[in-house]
């Protein structure tokens, strides 16, 4: 009898049990992950940058942990955020290059796919993407709404994007106009005006700024959602191309640096002032997330919010004649990979060693600094962990909460592996110090690995493969084994979607 009533109590207190393992909905803290579009990892002042104004996150990073070993899931927008948001690396994840659908979007993230927002809106958040999001057209299966977000303001395809004062955005599905002119977000300067004239470039812009309306929508829905647990993706389109921000930004940077008129004739819209654009939109998307601090103090909710602040790739790429890399850039003035040699489109450091930052007061010691090695597909388990759940069995990532709390037991990856269907076709492994990456896949998909010791050569300048054979086919090893066959990538069968 009494181990019958012994039975009987535990059934009872099961329920119980399973809801002690994981937090009330009381105090589940809220998730924001500000993810900057093409921002490197040398362009914050807490990274060493030393042009560009960026008060706002200095302060974040002053008052939580930032990382210095932290990558990017790939070298481009799509196939990055779908390594962020499923928490498997860029050998197994759906999409692997940023491929084109008409009239627009991208190559849609399939049902199957269960994403970070699913996973939380199952654990009772709210849950909301607020900017770019280039995983599926509205209405496909990658559609936003379909992957988990209760809730999507923003550019739905990253050709859209490349307008920082597009003609609409998406509210959910339906379109929101705004109040800007049409004009192609692709055009050289007209040869028959004055560059050097600033009025000449008002046809590139225009009333209604994206960067900022998506801002308001970020506020308004953390003030609507303050009372229960919402996890907010804020995807930024900020710094990427074309160059373009509002005057009362540009000002501070007029005349702060020589500058030289950018005519468009590498791509994206003209600008009289390229440096002090470029800077200026770092400066306002700083200023941005300093609105959002500023909000969470102010509702009483920045104790129990959990803040994530990163990059889907390094900065803008390519050189042409005057130094100016794609759109006008000059990532090399601003030092925007930090150190590291490559940008984006590229598996060296620069194309995917990016910033992280993370804010939770109370929990997290401020102003610390972490070497821990770490990457995208560490986010999703790394906030599962942090309400007491278990990411799902095909999840990549390893959680790095021991990490953040400062506690021991912190587990480490035996490598980072990336594949990459874009720019030739590349693949990567990070092997603690080693740093192998095979370029040109395509032409030839068994290459040559070319071999790095990033201890001794950080920027990769150095191939000591023909070395250390024994490394080199360890390497072989491991892009084997964690490569998943897809039918949209095969870098032997020269296979990658076509526009549809």
């Amino acid at each position: 009898m009494s181990f019958l009533v012994g039975t009987f109590v535990l059934y009872c207190l099961l329920p119980c049990l399973g809801v002690a393992q994981e937090h009330s909905s009381q105090d589940k803290p809220n998730f924001i992950f500000i993810l900057a579009d093409d921002l490197g990892w040398g362009e914050l002042g807490c990274y060493g940058q030393e042009k560009i104004r960026t008060p706002n996150l200095d302060r974040l990073a002053a008052e939580g942990i930032r990382f210095t070993q932290f990558y990017a899931g790939s070298p481009v927008c799509a196939p990055s955020r779908c390594v962020l948001l499923t928490g498997k690396h860029s050998g197994h994840a759906y999409i692997r290059n940023n491929s084109e659908v008409k009239p627009e979007g991208q190559l849609p993230i399939p049902d199957e796919e269960v994403t970070l927002a699913e996973l939380l809106k199952e654990a009772g958040y709210t849950t909301a993407i607020i900017g770019k999001w280039g995983l599926g057209p509205p209405g496909s299966t990658g559609d936003p709404l379909n992957q988990g977000f209760d809730f999507f303001f923003g550019y739905n395809c990253q050709r859209h994007a490349h307008n920082h004062y597009p003609t609409f955005l998406y509210r959910n599905r339906e379109k929101v106009l705004l109040n800007n002119p049409d004009f192609p977000a692709h055009q050289p300067f007209p040869p028959d005006l004055d560059p050097n004239d600033p009025k000449n470039y008002a046809r590139y812009s225009g009333k209604d700024y994206a960067p900022d309306l998506m801002t308001e929508e970020a506020l308004k829905f953390i003030r609507e959602n303050r009372e229960k647990p919402f996890f907010l993706y804020f995807a930024t389109t900020i710094p990427h191309l074309a160059l373009q921000v509002p005057e009362d930004s540009l000002q501070e940077y007029l005349g702060k640096f020589p500058e030289k008129p950018y005519l468009g004739d590498r791509g994206y819209l003209p600008h009289f002032a390229p440096r002090a654009a470029y800077a200026a939109m770092i400066t306002r998307l700083d200023s941005h997330i300093g609105k959002m601090l500023a909000l969470l103090d102010e509702l009483g909710i920045a104790e129990r919010t959990v803040i994530f602040f990163s990059s889907d790739n390094g900065p803008t790429h390519g050189r042409g004649p005057e130094n100016l890399g794609v759109g006008g850039t000059d990532t090399d003035f601003f030092r925007s990979a930090g150190p590291w040699s490559g940008r984006k489109g590229t598996l060296f450091e620069g194309g995917i060693r990016v910033p992280l930052i993370v804010r939770w007061r109370g929990k997290i010691s401020p102003g610390r600094v972490t070497d821990h090695i770490a990457g995208f597909q560490d986010v999703l388990p790394t906030i599962l962990d942090i309400i007491g759940r278990e990411p799902p069995p095909d999840c990549d990532g390893i959680s790095f909460l021991p990490t953040l709390l400062g506690q021991p037991g912190q587990k480490q990856h035996p490598y980072l592996v990336w594949e990459f269907y874009g720019y030739g076709g590349q693949q990567a492994v990070r092997l603690g110090r080693w740093k192998g990456i095979r370029l040109n896949c395509y032409k030839n998909p068994t290459g040559p690995l070319q071999l790095y010791d990033l201890e001794a050569d950080p920027t990769e300048s150095r191939d000591i493969a023909s070395a250390h054979p024994d490394i080199v086919a360890k390497m072989e090893e491991i892009l084997r084994r964690e490569h998943t066959p897809s039918p949209h990538w095969d870098f032997a069968k020269k296979l990658q979607p076509r526009p549809q």
